[in-house]
């Protein structure tokens, strides 16, 4: 079954939260109709080569073309219509840049299998897990909103009755008053049974309000902030955050109860124009419950703006709230209160937050409308850009920890009502050169990790120190969110040991600094921590990605532990694990043997950066791999992987061939002048004009 199959069988929460991958720029209706050619397609790989980005776009066309030609067989014009529409907009999107489309749907593939997973794995737990505690909440507000419309409509029924009844009795009151004065005692009646009805109205109409209030005192003071707290996790790697579809229907029915509320008072005031007395329920309570309607409906739509999709460069989805001055990026801002009256009608702005050294160019005000792919009421903000201007503002703070926010505002003008409606983005780094995304992107981390506080813009003049528990949840999602496999216990314990010490033995509570984490070298090797990790992530992403999914990699060792696992095992065992020396990312193998006398031996060979995995892959080096010594035949020494897998059954899908090898070659720039300089039959640069690759003895 594929994946896109599985994921139809999921309850809806899960469903939201699919829904939620997908915009206008690569719509569901393309996953639906292409699920299995699109997961036939390693699109990382994809996404890591231009000329075959290029060959899966036109493929993708190709393949609407023929879903096109299937519907024009069944006369199905609707259907048509929209494969239509979808192929002009992936030609305006992708024409010029396929590898962003591989990008996103890489991405979009590795967010569905990860939902999938958490929804397996909260089966398996039997619904005792805190997603389905979550899930009852949800459905015990869900009854609340379900109530106050019911009740709200059964006072709408009331009101009508009661107009009724009001209009017979007032034209008895005037037959009576004329001719039978003397029945005092029938008109007391009369009027002893309007008074009650007038104050069963307004009692009625009370006990909604509060109802009300009670529901959108839930809503803003803990449904919306816990949403807003995932989805800054979602921006870190974290979890993907639930779809606002929910929200959005609490909030929207509400709304719609408090407008009908409203339009009950009024018709209430109606019937006071016809026909009042001394201490009236409708006059004493009325202007009471006018206001609490209108600060209540006044409240809500105040807190009914959020940022969907926080600001992001195309070029870099996994790496939102970096923007980099000159290149575009996007942002989507949506309404959770969807009324009729509100469409079209809101007319979003967007600017710098005030006395920064930016300018934003582009289209930077949007009116609020209803999408047609999902009906909600948005605005998206898709071709904006940061430019740097002139300016004599000084900062105490390096670039990639000056933090920025985006405000967003608008006005909402009806009878009786002027509201003026803000949100800002989570803070932003502007960086006006690529290299500095990694120090950027660290800075985001640690904002996020720490603080909920969008103003807080003056965070790193004195950044506060994290918990290694909480950092190490987040370290881990930096590999889950570029892979499918995250960091585990031993691994995380390693890199506890570098920034705690070893002494602290990965105490969860133990701190960590800011400088420690990203300026100063834990080490006497002059690399950041983080920038190291990044170096890693970035090697992995290119050059590592199915080895390290295979779990092949056991990634960050000491060397008393690297010791201490080969120790005792077979000749030949290897293991494969990162440098600690390389800013950029390297891997090294680490290699036992045994002396006469029995004594183990390791030997490490010198680190394979991006540099050299560019020209060939590292299971081609594990197969190829020979070491030479004098007057002797030379030998591979790697035989099996740690603990005991021969290496052609871990690698042996992985080999290629020097055919494979030359076409790979073709499909990158300068192939000839690559062929020229790599020979064939030597192992990998720098060492191409022999077979011998230096190793260190431990």
């Amino acid at each position: 079954m594929t994946l896109w199959n599985q994921l139809q069988l999921l309850d809806s929460l899960y469903l939201e939260q699919v829904d939620q991958l997908y915009d206008e720029a690569f719509p569901m209706e393309i996953r639906q109709y292409l699920s299995q050619w699109i997961e036939s397609h390693d699109w990382e790989s994809v996404a890591s080569n231009v000329s075959l980005a290029t060959l899966r776009f036109h493929e993708l066309l190709n393949q609407l073309d023929e879903h096109y030609s299937r519907l024009n067989l069944g006369n199905n014009f609707l259907l048509q219509h929209n494969i239509r529409k979808i192929k002009r907009n992936l030609q305006e999107h992708f024409q010029e840049d396929p590898v962003h489309m591989a990008m996103i749907i890489a991405s979009t593939l590795n967010e569905e299998r990860k939902i999938l997973e958490t929804a397996l794995s909260t089966q398996d737990k039997g619904g005792s897990s805190q997603g389905s505690f979550l899930m009852e909440q949800q459905n015990q507000l869900s009854n609340k909103v379900n109530n106050l419309k019911t009740s709200v409509q059964v006072n709408h029924l009331k009101m009508d009755l009661f107009f009724f009844i009001f209009s017979v009795e007032g034209e008895m009151n005037c037959q009576i008053t004329k001719e039978i004065q003397q029945e005092e005692m029938a008109l007391r009646q009369m009027f002893v049974g309007l008074s009650m009805k007038r104050e069963n109205v307004i009692k009625e109409i009370a006990k909604a309000l509060t109802v009300a209030e009670q529901i959108q005192l839930s809503l803003v003071s803990e449904e919306l902030p816990e949403w807003k707290k995932r989805q800054q996790m979602a921006c870190i790697g974290g979890p993907p955050n639930a779809c606002l579809d929910q929200l959005q229907s609490w909030f929207t029915a509400v709304a719609e109860c408090l407008q009908q509320i409203r339009q009950q008072l009024k018709k209430i005031q109606e019937l006071v124009q016809k026909f009042t007395y001394n201490n009236d329920p409708l006059t004493l309570g009325k202007s009471q419950l006018d206001e609490q309607a209108l600060s209540l409906f006044k409240n809500l739509l105040l807190n009914s703006l959020v940022v969907e999709r926080q600001p992001c460069m195309p070029t870099h989805p996994q790496r939102p709230l970096v923007i980099k001055t000159g290149i575009q990026f996007t942002v989507k801002i949506r309404s959770l209160v969807k009324l009729p009256e509100l469409n079209c009608q809101l007319k979003i702005k967007v600017s710098i937050d005030k006395c920064r050294k930016f300018n934003i160019l582009g289209t930077f005000s949007k009116v609020l409308n209803l999408e047609e792919s999902s009906g909600c009421l948005a605005a998206e903000f898709r071709h904006l850009v940061r430019c740097e201007k002139q300016t004599d503002i000084t900062t105490p703070l390096i670039i990639s920890e000056e933090l920025h926010i985006l405000h967003f505002e608008t006005q909402l003008i009806q009878p009786e009502l002027c509201v003026d409606l803000s949100i800002t983005s989570l803070p932003i780094v502007v960086i006006s050169h690529v290299n500095q995304l990694p120090s950027a992107w660290g800075s985001i981390l640690w904002y996020n990790i720490l603080c909920s506080e969008p103003h807080n813009l003056t965070f790193f003049l004195n950044p506060p120190p994290v918990k290694w528990e909480q950092l190490s949840k987040v370290l881990s999602w930096q590999f889950s969110s570029v892979t499918k496999r995250a960091l585990n216990s031993e691994q995380l314990r390693t890199l506890a040991d570098k920034l705690l010490g070893h002494e602290a033995q990965g105490d969860p509570e133990g701190l960590i600094n800011w400088n420690t984490f990203c300026k100063m070298s834990p080490n006497e090797r002059g690399l950041p921590f983080w920038l190291w990790i990044d170096g890693i992530l970035d090697l992995i992403k290119r050059h590592l990605l199915n080895i390290w999914n295979d779990g092949y990699i056991i990634g960050f060792l000491s060397k008393d532990r690297e010791r201490a696992l080969l120790s005792g095992k077979l000749p030949g065992t290897f293991l494969l694990h990162f440098s600690e020396t390389c800013r950029d990312g390297g891997i090294t193998i680490t290699w036992v043997e045994y002396s006469q006398d029995g004594e183990p031996k390791t030997h490490s060979v010198k680190p394979y950066t991006k540099t050299d995995l560019a020209s060939i892959s590292l299971p081609n080096v594990i197969c190829s791999y020979t070491l030479t010594a004098a007057e002797k035949i030379p030998v591979n020494p790697l035989i099996y992987l740690y603990p005991d897998i021969p290496k052609d059954d871990a690698f042996g899908r992985y080999y290629t061939s020097l055919d494979d090898l030359s076409e790979k070659l073709t499909e990158t720039t300068d192939v000839n002048n690559q062929l020229q300089k790599m020979e064939i039959d030597k192992p990998i640069k720098p060492y191409l004009d022999r077979r011998i690759i230096s190793v260190s003895d431990e």
